[in-house]
């Protein structure tokens, strides 16, 4: 079980970015209130960033090649390492400018070294608090998937279905109970780490399987994964709620029911997942699944920041849901 407090993850470019973006607001900062004018500011601006830039980048390269072991660590000691590592780059990285004529006016070690500690600090602290203000949507996803597992008329239908096959075929009675439960199981786990995609797609499976027997012929799937990485790691209960919207909002309020095509493949070390489902105009029912669509787009944020993404579209009688997501095997 994942810890409600980690290291924000320093393997990720969004991540990177907000911390460049950070570090030099408060350089910029630093020099608006020390200076006396703009052509001051201007020029104490690019002294600060000329001692800090190369100190902030060095910072960066070494926590990006050891994040993989500190994320391993417990948060308290993850935070100390951070801290550690940070402020001997910055004290390295001091007694070499003060050995460059071009460094000759450099602000004492105490002040770059207490300078480094407040920008770590905030940076911890502001990941924590973003890291917090998502991880509500994890049990909001929980929640409103089993508020969803238990509607009526699927808990009636299923159990409807699973006792008119008890005598006539009770192996497959049999596999719809062990779905059922499997189901249960899942949305009734903490999901907060992520998990391999193949195991996501089989709780589909189970999902369309148990749709299938009241549904019949009204429910049609293409799957299209030939080139999915079944390793990659998603966030759960991602597809599922997708594709129960596609059921609930696409195919039943069909007379004749439709086809759900779900398409997963890789392309340039990104995970691409397209669902489209067929969508009638006079369908009254969309709020939900917009609901459904805003919950994933956080818990993607949540985990991948600014590398992940969830477009929708309706066109042309058909509603398309695309996600792309980085290519993260299972470690």
């Amino acid at each position: 079980m994942r810890k409600s407090s980690r290291l924000p993850n320093l393997h990720n470019l969004g991540i990177n970015l907000r911390i460049l973006v950070i570090v030099n607001a408060a350089i910029a900062l630093a020099a608006m209130v020390l200076s006396n004018g703009f052509n001051d500011f201007s020029s104490l601006l690019a002294s600060l960033s000329a001692i800090a830039q190369p100190m902030l980048l060095l910072s960066l390269l070494l926590l990006y090649g050891s994040y993989a072991l500190m994320s391993k660590m417990p948060y308290w000691l993850g935070v100390l390492s951070v801290f550690v590592l940070v402020l001997l780059v910055c004290s390295g990285m001091y007694d070499i400018f003060s050995q460059l004529v071009l460094f000759s006016n450099l602000p004492s070690r105490t002040r770059i070294l207490f300078f480094a500690f407040l920008i770590t600090a905030f940076s911890l602290y502001y990941f924590n608090l973003q890291q917090h203000a998502y991880s509500p949507a994890v049990s909001e996803a929980r929640l409103q998937a089993l508020q969803a597992r238990i509607r009526p008329h699927f808990l009636f239908n299923c159990i409807n279905a699973v006792l008119s096959l008890i005598r006539s075929q009770p192996k497959r009675a049999e596999t719809a109970l062990e779905d059922m439960a499997d189901l249960f199981r899942v949305l009734m786990a903490d999901n907060r780490d992520l998990v391999p995609l193949a195991q996501e797609i089989a709780l589909c499976r189970q999902y369309l399987a148990l749709e299938k027997l009241r549904m019949e012929d009204r429910l049609m799937v293409n799957w299209q994964i030939d080139d999915m990485p079944p390793d990659a790691m998603i966030p759960p209960l991602i597809l599922q709620p997708l594709i129960e919207n596609a059921v609930y909002h696409g195919i039943e309020p069909l007379a004749n029911g439709g086809t759900i095509t779900i398409q997963i493949y890789t392309s340039r070390k990104e995970v691409h997942v397209v669902l489209t489902n067929p969508y009638a105009d006079t369908n009254m029912r969309h709020s939900g699944n917009k609901i459904a669509l805003k919950n994933i787009k956080e818990r993607l944020a949540l985990h991948f920041d600014l590398e992940a993404s969830l477009k929708s579209k309706q066109s042309a009688g058909e509603y398309q849901v695309h996600i792309v997501l980085p290519h993260q095997a299972e470690p």
